[in-house]
C-alpha cells in the first residue's frame, strides 16, 4: 500500500489521541504527528499507538511532540498537509459550549499562529468547542484562504441523528440516512426532509412528533454523553468524524459531507462559518453543495447563520 502526507493532530487528550489513533490505522498516511502541552504525554502515546503497529497491521509511523505556548515544540509538525485541533477544555456537566469560548479561544489562537507558520499549505480541521466561533476565529488567525480552514460539527451530529433513528426504529445504521445543518448547538439544524430509511422518507415510518424527539435528543447529543460520563466528553464518534474529514483531504476524495464551512452566497447566506454540506478534497473545501430543503427548514438554517455571525465577529477581539 502506498502512503503519503503527513497529518498533525493537536491535543492529545481522549479526543485528540483516538483521533490520531484513527488516522494512523487507516495505513493510508505517512507520518500522524500527535502534540500536547504536557511533557512527555504525546510522545508516551505515540510510543504506544507504533507498538501496536505489528498487531493492527499498518506501516504509519506515529510522533509525539511536546509543545509550548510559545511555539517550541512545533517543528515537528512542519510541512504537515493536514491539521486537526482539538487543544481546549471539554465541557463539564451543565456547561454550554458557548462557556468555553473565552479560554478556548486563547488556546486556539495560539496553535493556529504556529500551524500558520509552520505548515502554511496545510488544511485546517477545528473540532474545538464553540466549533463555529472557533472556526472562525482558526480562519481570522491563520489568515489562510477560507475553503483550507473547516470545522467538524454536522459529520458528528448527523451520526448522531442516525443512530438514534435506526435504533427507534430496530434497523441498521446503515439503512438510515440522515442529515444536520446550522450550528453546532442550540441552532442546529436536523433536516428530516432528507432522511432515509432503506431509501423511503423518515415521515413513512414515524410520526411528527416522533421526528421531532429525535430531533431534540441529536440538538443536545453532546450535552447527554457530557451528563453520563460527569468529566469529559465524547471522543469515539468526534474522532471518527474527523478522521473522515482528514482522510477525504488527502486522497482528494471530493466526497461530500455535512461540515462547518465558510457560505458566501448559498441558500442566500454570505459571510459566516456555517454547517452545510460540502465536497472535500486537497484544496479543504471544494464547494458548498445545496440541497435541497423545505420552506421551514431554509428558514431555520438562514436563523443559525444570523445566531453565530455576531459571536463569529466577537473572536477576532479574543
Amino acid at each position: 500500500m502506498s502512503r503519503s502526507g503527513k497529518v498533525t493532530v493537536v491535543g492529545a487528550g481522549f479526543y485528540g489521541s483516538t483521533t490520531a489513533l484513527r488516522l494512523a490505522e487507516y495505513d493510508i498516511f505517512e507520518t500522524v504527528v500527535l502534540t500536547d502541552i504536557v511533557e512527555g504525554k504525546p510522545e508516551g502515546l505515540a510510543l504506544d499507538m507504533n507498538q501496536s503497529r505489528s498487531i493492527e497491521g499498518f506501516e504509519t509511523k506515529v510522533i509525539g511532540a511536546t509543545t509550548t505556548a510559545d511555539g517550541a515544540g512545533y517543528e515537528a509538525t512542519a510541512n504537515s498537509d493536514v491539521v486537526v485541533i482539538t487543544a481546549g477544555l471539554p465541557r463539564k456537566p451543565g456547561m454550554s459550549r458557548m462557556d468555553l469560548i473565552g479560554v478556548n479561544a486563547g488556546i486556539v489562537r495560539g496553535v493556529a499562529e504556529n500551524i500558520a507558520k509552520h505548515s502554511p499549505q496545510a488544511v485546517i480541521i477545528v473540532v474545538s468547542n464553540p466549533l463555529d466561533e472557533m472556526t472562525a476565529l482558526t480562519q481570522l488567525a491563520t489568515a489562510f484562504p477560507k475553503n483550507r480552514v473547516m470545522g467538524q460539527a454536522g459529520m458528528l451530529d448527523t451520526a448522531r441523528f442516525t443512530y438514534f433513528v435506526a435504533e427507534k426504529l430496530a434497523v441498521p445504521v446503515s439503512s438510515v440516512k440522515t442529515l444536520t445543518l446550522g450550528s453546532h448547538g442550540d441552532t442546529m439544524v436536523p433536516v428530516p426532509s432528507r432522511c432515509l430509511v432503506n431509501g423511503q422518507p423518515l415521515t413513512t415510518f414515524l410520526s411528527e412528533s416522533d421526528i421531532a424527539e429525535l430531533v431534540d435528543r441529536t440538538r443536545n447529543g453532546g450535552a447527554e454523553v457530557v451528563a453520563l460520563l460527569k468529566t469529559g466528553s465524547a471522543y469515539y464518534a468526534p474522532s471518527a468524524a474527523a478522521a473522515r474529514m482528514a482522510k477525504a483531504v488527502i486522497e482528494d476524495s471530493g466526497a461530500v459531507m455535512p461540515v462547518c464551512a465558510w457560505v458566501d452566497g448559498e441558500y442566500g447566506i454570505s459571510g459566516v462559518y456555517l454547517g452545510v454540506e460540502a465536497e472535500i478534497g486537497k484544496t479543504g473545501i471544494r464547494k458548498v453543495v445545496e440541497g435541497n430543503l423545505t420552506d421551514s427548514e431554509l428558514s431555520a438554517l438562514k436563523a443559525a447563520a444570523e445566531a453565530v455571525r455576531a459571536k463569529q465577529a466577537d473572536v477576532k477581539d479574543l
